[in-house]
């Protein structure tokens, strides 16, 4: 009966409580389960470390998690009926002062009526996404593509001032999404890593200032950048937490995601907050959508109303593991300026106290645990606490970007200050850092938090058993890697 009981509150403590995690939030709440195109797997935010790029701060947002790369013959598209917005508060209030905002369309081959083949004297529509190979200049072979424009808003995300994005290099207001990797024969003639380096783009963010409008952006299918020991975490934490770091298998080693990847130059982001920035990524849906009575082409139901908020992310797994059942969809429905609604998740923990009782170590005994306050609501001080309280990543952009060859993946607290808590990199071993510092990690550091007498348990070398690097990932945006092929496989 005990090990069960030690070994959950472990991972969730462990996954609540750092402020710039880096795990994928997958089905984190009962109504994202009903709609994976709009559930955020995971946010980054961080100095571009490309060399050469050492202005800008690129922002990574994955949707649509579990993504077998053999999900045919519709793949993985994102939804038309929603909006992607990624947020930025740069003055410290927990409200967006900048809005980035994706906004998808489909369209059938052929002009909208789909590619059809010539059968006894009549043309048929073809059920596939494509009938021969794909070429980043030829898509005539494609019988279905996605597109997106992108807006900046300035101050509230619904009332705020909209200025559409252009192609830099040729001033359109809509860029193309490339397909899936749907396998070998399909892009035959040209490798996809080629045929996706074709879909960043420069980008003219109209509306921010004038020697700092010119970034780059991509949309399309990603290798999932999280490792993580996901199924036997969710087993009771079926797994040796205290064991190898590199011990066990990648969950998550067979997925793929879709990303939405911007690079801003810092200029553009900075406000009044001294170079610190707040951001999370959410997904919103019109309030109001009617099923079709007779489906026609891509369209089955028709949308209207005001948008509605139906799923967030900042710190990946705080819903999953931190927010009670009961409270799951309105966290995913809510705003970081709100989040003193959610206050006893933080100060009043339960997971530490089984952990005391149930796996033979002691809970912090701080009361209302200020270091998992600083950690999850304001940030650290002299790092990145910009003056808000609310869940957001916090980005100190004033910090030097690390060379991707030396990083540290355990970010801060191995002595890497671009790295996690500052911001998050995909290399950030966060899962690692998050179970340290859900037993008290902070009380050693000296941030005058609590005392390592109240966290004797916060230097164990807690870990989910997967390692996470730097290594593995590009050196180069979008940063994530090339995705699984469906073929062959």
């Amino acid at each position: 009966m005990k090990l069960p009981l030690i070994i959950l509150p472990m991972t969730c403590l462990a996954l609540a409580i750092s402020s710039a995690v880096q795990a994928s939030s997958h089905r984190e709440a009962p109504f994202i389960t009903e709609n994976p195109k709009v559930d955020a797997t995971d946010f980054y935010a961080f100095r571009s470390y490309e060399p050469g790029r050492e202005g800008f701060v690129t922002l990574i947002a994955n949707y649509n998690p579990l993504q077998d790369a053999y999900g045919g013959p519709n793949y993985f598209s994102l939804s038309p009926d929603a909006i992607y917005e990624i947020h930025v508060d740069n003055n410290g209030d927990a409200k967006e002062d900048l809005t980035f905002q994706f906004d998808f369309s489909q369209r059938l081959g052929n002009a909208g009526k789909g590619l059809a083949l010539p059968i006894d004297g009549k043309n048929v529509p073809v059920p596939l996404t494509n009938i021969g190979p794909i070429l980043a200049n030829d898509h005539a072979n494609a019988n279905f593509r996605e597109f997106y424009t992108l807006n900046l808003i300035k101050g509230d995300r619904r009332t705020g001032e909209a200025i559409r994005a252009k192609q830099a290099d040729n001033n359109r207001s809509f860029f193309a999404k490339p397909l899936d990797n749907i396998g070998g024969k399909t892009f035959s003639t040209q490798s996809y890593e080629d045929y996706a380096h074709t879909f960043i783009q420069p980008v003219r963010l109209n509306g921010c200032p004038a020697n700092a409008q010119i970034g780059r952006v991509f949309v399309g299918q990603r290798k999932d950048p999280f490792a993580v020991n996901l199924g036997e975490i969710f087993d009771l934490v079926n797994t040796n937490p205290v064991g190898a770091t590199d011990g066990e298998a990648d969950a998550l080693a067979d997925k793929n995601v879709t990303t939405l990847a911007l690079e801003v130059p810092i200029a553009c982001l900075k406000g009044s907050g001294e170079g610190i920035i707040g951001l999370w990524t959410t997904a919103s849906l019109p309030q109001t959508s009617s099923l079709l009575e007779e489906p026609k082409n891509l369209k089955a139901k028709s949308s209207t109303g005001p948008w509605v908020q139906v799923s967030r992310l900042g710190m990946p797994l705080v819903n999953e593991v931190v927010i009670g059942l009961p409270d799951k969809n309105r966290f995913n429905a809510s705003q970081p300026k709100d989040d003193a609604q959610f206050i006893d998740y933080v100060t009043k923990p339960t997971l530490p106290v089984l952990l005391s009782a149930l796996f033979g170590v002691e809970a912090p005994t701080v009361t209302g645990r200020p270091d998992l306050v600083a950690a999850f609501l304001t940030g650290l001080k002299g790092v990145n606490a910009n003056g808000s309280v609310g869940e957001m990543v916090r980005l100190n952009m004033n910090i030097q970007p690390t060379a991707q060859a030396a990083q540290k993946n355990l970010g801060v607290a191995a002595g890497d200050a671009a790295g996690f808590p500052n911001g998050r990199r995909p290399g950030d071993d966060v899962v690692d850092a998050e179970l340290r510092v859900a037993m008290g990690l902070l009380c050693h550091l000296g941030l005058n938090l609590c005392t390592p007498e109240q966290a004797v348990s916060g230097q164990l070398p807690y870990t989910d058993g997967v390692l996470q690097t730097a290594e593995p990932f590009k050196a180069s945006f979008p940063y994530l890697n090339t995705p699984l092929a469906g073929s062959p496989n």
